[in-house]
């Protein structure tokens, strides 16, 4: 039989060699996109628009509407989810059907497939409610899909807050909600941010979903025009958004692009920048706001 510490080492490097594989893998993956997509990065291809049977074009109107996409997804859902975490965690203290139904469908919105969603946005926004295919269509799908995970991370972050600190509101004489707003809040800021930017990089990379609502074509738009009614300008709702990640299955699932292959993996690259960005600046913000938030260091 093995003594206790010879078995104790044969633990750790079992532990430390399954989470060097894990750090192998991904550097492994991140390292073949970055390589075959960087060398077609320029400031061309990230501006100029997409060329259906020529070669030569780039991916700035698919850039513009992922970003733009997401910025309207994360305005309708996080005041929702902001809502539903506080609820969740501050006011619905005691089990009862009614927190145990909330809790199984935030459960069963966040097991269910991207594809599911977007049929269901299909079916719901584009047919039942003739939104047609269009930005509106795309963020309220992208909406459910990223209810769940936005929900659990403002839930999560509520919940490390102490209990003392509520008691000392309650000893200040303040409400409730008063103690919600002035105590507790501000004290989750950096984990609440933290999770809504790494909800908004997973956000960002959808595609199924968008597939069935925001439309898999990208109209020529007039940066010039401001005025959201038109359907030239880029601020209009109603409009076609084909996104990046979408693109990137379009033209290899078409193969009309001459340049497919080398446009495929410079968005690749781009989209795979973009979500490690979001993943970094969560980090950063969080940092930044805990030692603004505390005059520490963490």
């Amino acid at each position: 039989m093995l003594n206790a510490k010879r078995a104790d080492k044969i633990a750790s490097v079992v532990l430390y060699f399954i989470a060097g594989l894990v750090i192998l893998v991904l550097v492994a993956l991140l390292g073949f996109i970055l390589f075959q997509g960087v060398p077609h990065l320029s400031w061309h291809f990230l501006t100029s628009p997409a060329k259906a049977f020529a070669a030569g074009g780039g991916i700035g109107i698919q850039l513009f509407n992922s970003f733009y996409l997401l910025f309207i997804t994360m305005i309708i859902s996080f005041p929702i989810a902001l809502g539903s975490g506080i609820y969740l965690n501050e006011y619905a203290q005691k089990k009862s059907r009614i927190i145990g139904l909330v809790r199984t469908a935030i459960e069963i919105l966040s097991s269910l497939p991207s594809v599911v969603v977007g049929l269901f946005g299909f079916l719901l926004f584009v047919v039942q409610f003739q939104l047609g295919f269009s930005l509106l269509s795309g963020a309220i799908a992208l909406t459910f899909f990223n209810l769940p995970l936005l929900t659990r991370a403002v839930e999560e972050s509520l919940r490390t807050i102490p209990d003392l600190q509520r008691e000392a509101g309650a000893a200040l004489g303040l409400s409730r909600w008063e103690t919600i707003g002035h105590i507790i809040l501000p004290a989750a800021l950096p984990s609440i941010v933290t999770g809504v930017v790494l909800s908004a990089g997973r956000v960002f990379g959808e595609a199924a979903a968008l597939i069935y609502t925001a439309g898999q074509s990208a109209p020529a738009l007039d940066f010039t025009d401001w005025n959201p009614f038109n359907i030239a300008s880029p601020l209009n709702l109603m409009r076609p958004a084909e996104t990046l990640a979408v693109h990137i299955w379009k033209i290899n699932s078409e193969g009309i692009m001459p340049d497919a292959a080398a446009v495929s993996a410079g968005a690749s690259a781009v989209l795979i920048i973009a979500v490690l960005l979001f993943n970094f600046a969560a980090r950063y913000l969080s940092k930044v706001l805990y030692q603004r938030l505390t005059s520490s260091k963490k």
